[in-house]
């Protein structure tokens, strides 16, 4: 089975418990929107591409959910400096995986790790450094490799050739999705033991997000402090039924 369809069910698992609902409340979307999205990249995946002519097409799974997916996140995006730091980014991480597929040896074998996985790694990570706050991150990694397909399609037309290609088709919907949650990944991490050091989140940070953080970090001090007395009215009615017994 293909790496991204088992990324994506992974997600959807902790999605769905509520594992991933601190990386959601960043990136503004909520967990109905977040499994809708990914059932429809799993299904879009396997659907016939969409034609756009000249050899060209898109896969619905892999190219056209995650642009939908990047252009809802960009709007969603709080200030005009956060969409500017998201389009760099995205440029810069489609730059570097360009320069990577460009002139690292052609023969897969001869590269120190498979192109599946080296594509999406250097988009996740460069995506990360561009764009640093989680939304900017998962945008810059998504699109450094669907841009990527762009700039082959054109870099082959300048050179008066004719390209065949389908955007976010076959191994790219892999590395669309590893490089997205590698992104965000890396964000979440790194930003997590920076704001946990600093005591909790930047107070430059949006109201409405620093409330929502807050509402998070305070269920889940009241989940530990049910599980707390549970466990006390459990060990009391224990010794009730022993002393019964006695």
């Amino acid at each position: 089975m293909p790496v991204g369809p088992i990324v994506l069910t992974i997600v959807a698992v902790l999605v769905f418990f509520g594992f991933a609902q601190r990386i959601l409340d960043r990136l503004r979307l909520t967990d109905k929107a977040a499994l809708a999205f990914i059932a429809a990249m799993f299904i879009g995946a396997y659907l016939p591409d969409i034609p756009l002519g000249n050899n060209l097409g898109i896969n619905i799974g892999g190219g056209l959910v995650p642009l939908i997916l990047v252009g809802y996140l960009f709007y969603k995006a709080n200030t005009t400096k956060e969409r500017v730091r998201a389009a760099i980014a995205s440029l810069v991480a489609a730059v570097a995986v360009w320069g990577v597929e460009r002139y690292m040896p052609e023969e897969p074998g001869a590269m120190v790790i498979d192109p599946l996985y080296m594509y999406p790694i250097v988009a996740g990570i460069v995506g990360y450094l561009a764009g640093r706050s989680r939304r900017s991150a998962f945008i810059a990694g998504i699109m450094g490799v669907v841009l990527t397909d762009i700039f082959y399609v054109v870099s082959v037309a300048i050179d008066g050739g004719e390209a065949s290609t389908v955007i976010g088709g076959a191994g790219i919907f892999d590395s669309v999705v590893i490089a997205g949650i590698l992104a965000v990944a890396l964000a979440e991490l790194i930003g997590e033991t920076r704001e946990r050091i600093q005591g909790g989140p930047s107070e430059d940070r949006p109201e409405e997000l620093k409330k929502n953080l807050k509402g998070v970090e305070l269920a889940n001090m009241l989940k530990k402090d049910d599980k707390k007395t549970k466990g006390k009215v459990a060990s009391l009615d224990e010794k009730r039924k022993k002393g019964k017994k006695k």
